[in-house]
């Protein structure tokens, strides 16, 4: 049975419905959302240790912060070029080749001898992930119907999300029996088996059957066809407020993904692996809110499509009021409770952003469509949500800097609200550039 899709008036959808069984399809997003787990477990497994590489390195919180925004920095820097080679190269060698890169990278930092050492085996697992999120949403949502593009867009994005929880949540708990050493080697076997598995059961043939497979040009014809869509990745001001405004946002997960388990180590003195895990618990949080929102933007979008970026607005604005008021109460049940509601929220608008972008963008760019969202998601959220809150630690201490973090909520608001208010007449236009040559003459002359 295939799976049927709905009509869409997006110009992303601009390819056929999905020609694969329904069992395939899930078993495609298994495989992509296990290999996005790898992918964060390997990123954020680092911050359950940072006590221990503190005690024993003697780092400040400066470099300790720098070890994590290395990997959101790479992967701000290198997604774009990335992305749109998976799209020229194909998108599963490209996903293979990126999970082994970042394993055995991992698999380097295991065994690094200092700071300069750890830095670099961090770097190449910055490099292997840079495009693994576009293309993998990417893969997913092309065997999906575009009706679920928001909640798939939100479950796939909150891999992130549960993949810092078994991260964080695992690596402390095996770093404080067996050492930090084997919490980044566990994390490493972990991504080459799952890479291993992907290539066996996952292929570019069995993802699209209809292929053509007489073309006998079908890279000159891919080239062709993607410069002359680029130049709709920023072609409306509505897309571009989505790439700003879920970028922007970002910058909160970010944060609370790498600082929770150190916050909670020096202000709640838990040990390092209960510090992991309850930390692990909150970021459990920001992935359910991930998804719950995806879901909320789909369902009250279902049938007017600008609905999904109220969605957006109104999280944006409550992380900013929750977390404001969390830092800034005493340590506590209150705090925690208003703590776990701001984490709730903080990323909440992951997949309304996301969808908007699909539906913006032609569907044969979408890996690099998805990858200039995850160059702004890096570049304005994720890098420098653990970099800066780290630098600002030093100055203001741990919680100054979190009393900081949720004002920047203001601004991804503002840019949801200005992408609200040009989406329909930017899905019009787009629409119409879209359509073939005969049905744009008949809508001009109409």
């Amino acid at each position: 049975m295939s799976i049927p899709t709905t009509a869409d008036p997006a110009p992303g959808i601009d390819s056929p419905a999905p020609a694969v069984s329904r069992r395939y399809a899930w078993t495609v997003f298994a495989l992509s959302f296990g290999l996005l787990l790898s992918d964060y477990m390997s990123r954020q497994v680092l911050n359950a240790v940072f006590p221990l590489l503190k005690a024993e390195w003697g780092l400040t919180d400066a470099k300790l912060g720098s070890l994590s925004g290395v990997v959101a920095l790479a992967v701000a820097l290198l997604t774009f070029p990335m992305s749109l080679l998976a799209d020229r190269w194909g998108r599963v060698r490209s996903l293979v080749v990126a999970a082994v890169m970042w394993s055995l990278a991992t698999l380097v930092c295991a065994v690094a001898a200092g700071y300069g050492e750890m830095f670099l085996g961090r770097l190449f697992v910055g490099i292997g992930e840079a495009a693994y999120g576009s293309i993998g949403i990417a893969v997913v949502l092309s065997v999906f119907p575009a009706r679920l593009r928001a909640t798939l867009s939100g479950a796939f994005i909150a891999g992130g999300a549960f993949g810092s929880v078994l991260g964080v949540a695992l690596g402390g708990a095996i770093a404080q029996h067996f050492g930090w050493r084997w919490a980044f080697g566990v994390m490493a076997f972990f991504g080459l088996a799952l890479a291993a598995a992907f290539a066996v059961v996952v292929t570019e043939n069995r993802l699209d059957p209809r292929r053509d497979a007489s073309d006998d040009r079908p890279e000159e014809h891919a080239k062709a066809r993607l410069r002359s869509l680029l130049p709709q990745l920023f072609s409306s001001v509505s897309v571009v407020s989505a790439y700003v405004g879920s970028g922007l946002q970002l910058f909160i997960p970010g944060a609370l993904l790498a600082w929770l388990p150190s916050f909670f180590n020096r202000y709640y003195h838990m040990p390092t692996a209960k510090a992991g895990v309850t930390a692990g618990l909150f970021a459990l949080l920001i992935g359910a809110g991930m998804i719950i929102g995806g879901a909320v933007a789909d369902r009250i979008g279902r049938t007017l499509q600008i609905r999904r970026w109220a969605t957006a607005i109104v999280c944006s604005f409550l992380s900013l009021v929750l977390l404001t008021a969390a830092f800034r109460a005493t340590t506590g049940t209150a705090q925690m409770l208003l703590l776990a509601a701001g984490a709730l929220v903080s990323g909440a608008t992951a997949g309304p952003a996301a969808a908007m972008v699909a539906n913006l963008t032609p569907g044969a760019i979408s890996s690099t469509a998805f990858g200039t969202l995850t160059l702004a998601n890096s570049l304005l959220g994720l890098a420098p949500g653990s970099a800066v809150t780290g630098m600002v630690a030093d100055h203001l201490g741990l919680l100054g800097a979190l009393r900081l973090v949720p004002l920047i909520a203001a601004v991804p608001a503002l840019a949801f609200v200005v992408g609200r208010r040009y989406y329909e007449r930017d899905i019009t236009r787009l629409t119409a550039l879209a359509a073939p040559a005969p049905a744009q003459a008949a809508a001009a002359t109409a």
